[in-house]
C-alpha cells in the first residue's frame, strides 16, 4: 500500500521558555517502521503526544492518512500504546478488549487480538492480577484490537522480560508485514538497530538524524578506537583531538571518536607505547552518543 501514513510539516510546541519541538518536519510512508530516539526530554512523547492530538501544536501542521488526528482516531485509523496507562480494575483481559472493540467498525475480534498479542493465557485475568509487563502486553492487546493502519507506541517494552520483548516485536513484525505502519520510541537502541526501518533522532525538540541504521551510523562519521596503553600513559587519552568518550578496562581502552584520523594520528605520536590498536565502525548506540554530542558543542 503506497502513500503516506503520517506528515509533519513546521510543527512546533513550547511550555513557556521551553521549547519542547521545535520546526519537526517529516513524513513516513505507509508500511514504514520508525523509531524515535533520544535523551529523556529530548521531545520525543510531546511529539508523539502531538501526532495523536493530545497536545495541539503552536505551530505546523500534522495529518494522518490526509486527516487531522482527531479524524483519525474518530474513524480508527490510529492504535497507540503510551507510557502512562491505566485499566479497568473490575474487568478481565477478554472483557477489556471486548470493550474497545465494540467501538471500531472493523475490529480484529477478541480472539484473533489475544492471540495476535500474545496474551490468551490471560484472558479471563482481571487487571487487578497482571504484572507491570503484563499490563504493557494487555495495553498493546488494546491498541491493535481496532485494527488500526496506524501504531503509535511510547516505550512499548518497558517493563517487560526478555521472552515478553520477543513476543511483542514478533506481533509487530506480523502487523507490519500487512503494510502496517509503526511509530515508536524507546530506550532500547538494540530494538531500534533489529526492528526499525528508519531511525530518527530527536535532541532539544530538533531532529539531528534520520535515516536507516546505516546512514545513521554513517552521519555520525565517528568510529570505535581500542588499544592497549601502558597505565602511565592513562591522563593524556581523554585529551586526545575528536575523543567524545574513553572507557577503560585494565589497560585496555575504548575510544569514541567524532575525527577517528585525528584522534589515531594523536595517539600514534603522543602515546607510541599503544599497542593492539583497532578501529571499528559505530553501533548505533555510539552513532547517538556522537549525533548528541556533535549536536550539543553547535547549540
Amino acid at each position: 500500500m503506497s502513500g503516506t501514513a503520517i506528515s509533519l510539516c513546521g510543527v512546533g510546541k513550547s511550555y513557556g521558555e521551553v521549547i519542547a519541538v521545535d520546526d519537526v518536519s517529516l513524513e513516513i510512508p505507509r508500511g514504514q517502521v520508525v523509531c524515535l530516539l533520544g535523551p529523556n526530554g529530548a521531545g520525543k512523547t510531546t511529539l508523539i503526544d502531538i501526532v495523536l492530538g493530545l497536545t495541539p501544536p503552536d505551530t505546523g501542521s500534522v495529518e494522518l492518512l490526509g486527516f487531522s488526528p482527531a479524524s483519525a482516531v474518530q474513524v480508527g485509523a490510529i492504535g497507540a500504546m503510551l507510557q502512562a496507562t491505566s485499566l479497568l480494575d473490575d474487568a478481565t483481559v477478554g472483557e477489556l478488549i471486548a470493550m474497545v472493540s465494540r467501538l471500531h467498525k472493523h475490529p480484529l475480534g477478541v480472539s484473533r487480538t489475544l492471540q495476535n498479542a500474545g496474551i490468551a493465557d490471560l484472558a479471563r485475568r482481571r487487571s487487578t492480577k497482571l504484572s507491570g509487563g503484563q499490563r504493557r502486553r494487555v495495553t498493546y492487546a488494546l491498541a491493535i484490537a481496532g485494527n488500526p493502519d496506524i501504531l503509535v507506541l511510547d516505550e512499548p517494552t518497558a517493563a517487560m522480560d526478555v521472552a515478553s520483548r520477543h513476543a511483542f516485536w514478533a506481533s509487530i513484525r506480523d502487523i507490519t508485514s500487512v503494510g502496517k505502519t509503526v511509530l515508536f520510541a524507546t530506550h532500547h537502541l538494540a530494538e531500534a538497530e533489529k526492528f526499525a526501518d528508519r531511525v530518527i533522532f530527536i535532541q532539544d525538540g530538533r531532529i539531528i538524524a534520520d535515516g536507516t541504521v546505516t546512514e545513521v551510523q554513517e552521519l555520525a562519521a565517528g568510529r570505535e578506537i581500542s588499544a592497549t596503553i601502558p597505565t602511565g600513559d592513562h591522563e593524556q587519552i581523554a585529551t586526545l583531538p575528536g575523543v567524545i568518550e574513553a572507557s577503560w578496562r585494565h589497560n585496555r581502552v575504548t575510544l569514541l571518536s567524532a575525527r577517528s584520523d585525528d584522534t589515531l594520528r594523536a595517539l600514534v605520536q603522543r602515546v607510541p607505547s599503544a599497542e593492539s590498536i583497532e578501529v571499528a565502525g559505530l553501533s548505533l548506540e555510539r552513532a547517538f552518543l556522537t549525533l548528541t554530542a556533535q549536536q550539543r558543542k553547535v547549540s
